[in-house]
């Protein structure tokens, strides 16, 4: 079984190589898979393809890939409508769970105040936009991949969110969708808006011209994650187990959010900060 011994680093002009009895890879959910394939760890044909040798034949990493897909319904506000430039981004949220979900509060809404034109002090836009609700899937069933472009570190790899290309998906997304855009009748909200910016009328008119809207609109929650997936040796999805070691390479750890097996339905944060602190204790115990 291969096993890791050292990491190739470059600092300015000068290459040198550290040297350790365990290597803890804790670069994120995009670079540590594709460290990993670059180091020859990972799907054999993709690696043959950039010309890599494979050390350990490992189709799970770069798989998996997981976020949280959101997509923005904005109103303008009527110009009497007064907004704090400098209070809180986020000033009301919502949990639910989609109709005919079985996952439980597999969605959630920010809603926001968009009211500065000075980027430097909050503002979301350039231009004020009034109100503005993001509306994100918390448990996606589509999942992406990251692949290398290249067999050079510095060439950023290529990342494949695959957003709604499951209908289950396209569904919930229009459902929410339609959900804010009916709040619009409700007079708390009329006696504030001028219009909406987002999605328009014509882009409601079918499931089909919304998805259309949806592909167009739709954009990172900024959690990536599960690219180098926790589980039993067994499952071919996995790439390390519970305490982080890369199956089939001794010595080799991964710590951060790729080891989620799914992204969790909050920030990523705190889990993260977690994950490092639990497998801190693996390794004080010699696990």
């Amino acid at each position: 079984e291969p096993k890791a011994i050292g990491v190739e680093v470059v600092s300015g002009d000068e290459t040198f190589v550290l040297e350790g009895e365990e290597i803890i890879l804790s670069a994120g959910a995009v670079v540590s898979p594709q460290i990993l394939m670059l180091s020859g760890v990972g799907p054999r044909d993709h690696l043959s393809s950039h010309g890599i040798e494979t050390i350990h034949d490992a189709p799970a990493v770069g798989q998996n890939l997981a976020d949280h897909p959101m997509v923005y319904v904005t109103w303008k506000t009527k110009p009497g409508v007064e907004l704090d430039s400098l209070g809180p981004r986020i000033q009301l949220t919502l949990r639910y769970t989609a109709e005919g979900s079985g996952l439980e509060n597999d969605m959630i809404v920010y809603m926001m105040a968009v009211a500065s034109d000075r980027p430097e002090r909050g503002g979301l836009r350039i231009n004020p936009i009034g109100i503005q609700t993001n509306l994100c899937i918390n448990l996606a069933k589509g999942k992406g991949e990251v692949k290398l472009n290249s067999n050079d570190y510095r060439d950023q790899p290529y990342l494949d969110y695959n957003y709604l290309a499951e209908e289950e998906d396209r569904r919930r997304f229009r459902e929410g969708v339609k959900m804010l855009v009916g709040l619009e009748n409700h007079p708390a909200m009329s006696s504030l808006i001028e219009e909406r910016l987002t999605p328009l009328d014509t882009d409601l008119q079918s499931d089909k011209s919304l998805d259309s809207w949806l592909m167009k609109e739709v954009t990172t929650g900024h959690h990536i994650s599960c690219t180098t997936k926790m589980g039993p040796k067994s499952d071919p999805n996995s790439v390390v187990d519970q305490t982080g070691k890369v199956h089939g390479i001794k010595s080799l750890r991964v710590v951060d959010a790729s080891i989620m097996p799914e992204c969790v339905r909050a920030n990523i944060n705190v889990t993260v900060m977690t994950i490092a602190e639990r497998i801190s204790d693996f390794i004080r115990e010699g696990s």
